[in-house]
């Protein structure tokens, strides 16, 4: 009894770790094409701070191509990778193995929004070729080599910024890509006793918190028309929303 008391009094104290960014920095959740969020939101934010954002620009709003071309351009917005840019890389690169699932998760929208049409969810073969090429030759080299580029994660001091989450119990430095872009189902039930801070969108939850952990920021802002932002200062997060 004594020996699980103390082990929870650890457990606690460790997660307890104050924030303390290198700086101070905006990370924006969860885009889903709504470019008119976006630029809302953008011009609430003080140009001081760097700002990051967490992955999926794109799927289900219906201007995913106005927000990776407006992306793409800010070279004073660090971006990182999302599982619907993954689901999109995959389609281009093999679009009858990964063309479904990604049609399924909001790609017709984003197909759309690029001038692609004449597809639909259960498209197959030929027509997923088709659309393939129609995808690439609209989006440019350019920017789908900057969507290959980007990265899964962003560290500044004990605060690490990725797109869905990390395996609460291993290394940050030992995550696998698939729990980064897709999360893990221990996440947001164990919170680290590293001292590390993991932010992350992905996962709709009904208000931006800060809590065990895990600063949580995807409002759901394709159907809910909030798009939030985390202000990450030592020792405290702001949010602010559209």
């Amino acid at each position: 009894m004594i020996k699980s008391w103390i082990a929870r009094w650890r457990d606690t104290a460790l997660n307890r770790a104050p924030l303390a960014p290198t700086v101070p920095f905006y990370a924006i959740g969860d885009i889903h094409g709504r470019f008119d969020l976006l630029t809302r939101l953008l011009d609430q934010l003080d140009p001081a701070h760097p700002v990051i954002c967490v992955g999926d620009y794109i799927d289900r709003g219906e201007a995913s191509a106005e927000v990776l071309r407006q992306l793409s351009t800010q070279t004073d917005i660090l971006c990182l990778m999302g599982n619907h840019e993954d689901m999109l890389l995959g389609f281009l690169d093999d679009p009858e193995h990964n063309g479904s699932r990604w049609l399924r998760n909001g790609g017709l929208q984003t197909l759309a929004s690029f001038g692609v049409s004449g597809i639909t969810e259960t498209a197959t073969g030929d027509d997923l070729k088709r659309a393939r090429d129609a995808m690439g030759a609209a989006m440019g080299l350019d920017l789908i080599t900057w969507l290959r580029g980007l990265a899964l994660w962003h560290q500044s001091g004990n605060v690490f910024v990725c797109h869905a989450g990390a395996a609460p119990q291993a290394s940050l430095e030992d995550q696998q890509d698939r729990h980064l872009l897709w999360g893990h189902p221990e996440f947001a039930k164990t919170a680290r006793s590293d001292g590390n801070w993991v932010l992350h969108g992905h996962t709709i939850v009904d208000s931006a918190s800060a809590q065990n952990t895990r600063i949580s920021i995807d409002t759901g802002a394709f159907a809910t028309g909030r798009l939030t932002a985390a202000l990450v200062q030592p020792g405290k997060v702001e949010f602010i929303s559209t």
